[in-house]
């Protein structure tokens, strides 16, 4: 991997922008409960307002993978993503894993999504599969779409070619994402929610690992969970962290990917 001059290693802040989808991907009848999808309207009405405006100070660029539907649903927040100098890429079309599909299926909910992106970003190279999911035909769907990368494995700390494909692999892990820390289950009581405090512990923990091991930190986050108003100073905190070691380069998902050898 060429790394800029000076660094030793690499971090990527990335928004998993679902809104609601992530709720109607999954099961279409919780379009009649209002209370439900209101968790993730909250993450286009105002988190992703509040996230841009704290990247904006920080000056810095982050990737926004977005479902089709939801750039259908919410024009207006995608094209505040892309005026603010952001990356898109693609997380579907409706939110719903690639092994639930067939092949056409699969290749049909691709397309779209992409043909929804493209109105805003004419050129995305990357890809996040709703609920990080691969069928046997992702890879082939994305090296005919010729997408750059993905985002999706747990297999590797450094970004890597997969064979054949030549797709860019960029690992990801549960540890670096909010859901586990800060999603709460309303079916599952006994589910804390963890205090920024503890989060900020686990990410910068993880940080200094893959720092010191020369790999890529992809950050993982949703509007709708980091955009609290508790959350909010735990991704400045991050990005100030990442800045203070002075050797790791702070990049889009597609300027990481096009460094790999």
């Amino acid at each position: 991997m060429r790394l800029p001059p000076g660094a030793a290693s690499c971090c990527a802040l990335t928004f998993d922008f679902d809104a609601e989808e992530v709720w109607l991907g999954e099961d279409p009848a919780n379009a009649d409960r209002p209370g439900v999808l209101s968790q993730g309207t909250y993450g286009a009405r105002v988190a992703v307002p509040l996230i841009l405006e704290t990247l904006r100070r920080a000056d810095v660029r982050a990737t926004f993978f977005v479902p089709g539907r939801v750039v259908e649903r919410h024009p207006q927040r995608v094209e505040a993503i892309v005026a603010a100098g952001h990356e898109l890429a693609h997380h579907g079309y409706r939110h719903v894993s690639p092994t639930r599909l067939s092949a056409d299926e699969e290749a049909d909910e691709f397309g779209r999504g992409l043909l929804a992106l493209q109105r805003f970003q004419p050129v995305i190279q990357g890809y996040r599969s709703p609920s990080w999911d691969f069928s046997p035909n992702t890879l082939g769907i994305l090296a005919a779409n010729r997408i750059v990368y993905s985002s999706n494995l747990m297999d590797d700390i450094r970004p890597y070619r997969h064979p054949n494909q030549g797709v860019i692999e960029l690992p990801v892990h549960w540890t670096l994402d909010d859901a586990p820390h800060f999603w709460f289950a309303a079916d599952v009581w006994s589910k804390a929610i963890a205090a920024p405090e503890t989060v900020a512990q686990i990410w910068e923990g993880e940080l200094e690992g893959i720092r010191t091991l020369g790999g890529a930190c992809i950050l993982t986050m949703h509007p709708q969970i980091t955009g609290r108003p508790s959350r909010l100073p735990l991704l400045q905190r991050f990005v100030e962290r990442v800045r203070a070691h002075g050797d790791i380069w702070l990049a889009t998902c597609g300027a990481i990917a096009a460094a790999v050898d």
